[in-house]
């Protein structure tokens, strides 16, 4: 099907000034080009990074912002160019909407590294146009960026894999870790963290929780199915852990020190840090000398290993714990977000809401 030549708006949910607060915004939805996919939204998941732009947490927000990056939805227009994608597929959409498709990172199909990606909101498409994100009814993105998602699979699952299971897929992944046996620690049980629990464990991996209270222990052990669980501040219990963990995916989204989680890690373990903090970290060198350790990061995950966690996940059967909401509520989802209040990730159920003020 060809590229629409009318002018089609749509309505989301912006946020105008760094209040954060959302409200119904009308906006002119891209025509659909030759390598593009329209997509009416179904449901979108709701990430702390929403909370960041829609704040300005980070200095870098354009106004209005409709935000929302883990979007699934319905396709019912493809551009002539289209060759994965047909009218009636149930996709998903990400963190991305683009890239520059010529530099390293772009070649080997590592687009989150391209210094050129554009986001799928809060960002400027190729057009010039400002990028808006799955808090509305509809959306436009090139087929690149678009990923079937596995039959069978319910939407509003499906939804939380886009960021955050991706996120904790891509480094267990890169850095070898999807044998059996490992025995590794999810440092953060949020939205990311409980993703990292699940995968881990459907990997045959002994997981340990590592937290900064005991409230979250019934949760982890008996719900996400954790071999482990510790305080961090308990240091009898941190030191008859030491030199024990092949790995720590640390979620933490704040500033903490990283030797009581450096001292878990055996020879050539890996302390994998998510969080993004805008304070600088901190360690010792001979924390990472004598192990022969690694402190790295990992930035959410290409394409290629979107689809290949949607495979993985649905292979194992896996669910993912969260609370359904309409578009109403989100203001306070949004609040609730940011005081931890959440198991473990909000969904906004799109379809099912009325956008309008």
């Amino acid at each position: 099907m060809g590229r629409m030549e009318v002018e089609r708006k749509t309505i989301g949910w912006a946020a105008r000034d760094p209040s954060g607060i959302l409200s119904p915004y009308t906006y002119t939805l891209r025509e659909t080009g030759p390598e593009d996919v329209h997509i009416r939204i179904i449901c979108c998941g709701i990430c702390h990074t929403d909370l960041h732009h829609t704040k300005n947490d980070l200095g870098m927000s354009n106004y209005p912002m409709v935000p929302g990056h883990e979007v699934v939805g319905e396709v019912v227009e493809v551009g002539s160019g289209v060759s994965k994608f047909t009218v009636g597929d149930i996709v998903g959409v990400g963190c991305l909407v683009g890239c520059c498709g010529g530099c390293s990172p772009c070649e080997r199909d590592l687009e989150q590294y391209c210094p050129k990606k554009i986001w799928s909101y809060n960002d400027v498409y190729i057009d010039g146009q400002p990028t808006q994100g799955g808090f509305a009814k509809a959306t436009v993105v090139h087929q690149k960026f678009v990923v079937k998602i596995p039959e069978g699979m319910a939407v509003e699952q499906a939804a939380p894999l886009l960021c955050a299971g991706v996120t904790v897929y891509s480094p267990l992944s890169h850095f070898g870790l999807k044998k059996p046996g490992l025995r590794g620690g999810i440092l953060g049980l949020g939205g990311v963290g409980h993703m990292g629990v699940k995968f881990a464990k459907a990997m045959g991996h002994h997981v340990t929780v590592i937290s900064s209270s005991n409230k979250k222990r019934e949760e982890a052990l008996q719900d996400l199915g954790a071999d482990d669980y510790v305080i961090g501040s308990d240091q009898s219990k941190m030191n008859e852990l030491a030199d024990s963990m092949d790995y720590i995916i640390d979620t933490v989204p704040v500033h903490h020190a990283l030797e009581p989680y450096l001292s878990l890690l055996r020879l050539d373990g890996k302390l994998i840090l998510m969080g993004v903090i805008n304070n600088p970290l901190q360690f010792l060198s001979p924390m990472v000398m004598i192990g022969r350790k690694m402190i790295t990061g990992s930035f959410i995950g290409s394409m290629k290993d979107t689809e290949e966690m949607l495979e993985f996940w649905k292979e194992k059967g896996l669910s993912s714990i969260i609370e359904v909401v309409k578009m109403d509520y989100v203001n306070t989802a949004l609040e609730r977000l940011e005081k931890n209040d959440v198991r473990y990730r909000f969904v906004v159920d799109v379809e099912g809401s009325k956008l309008e003020a």
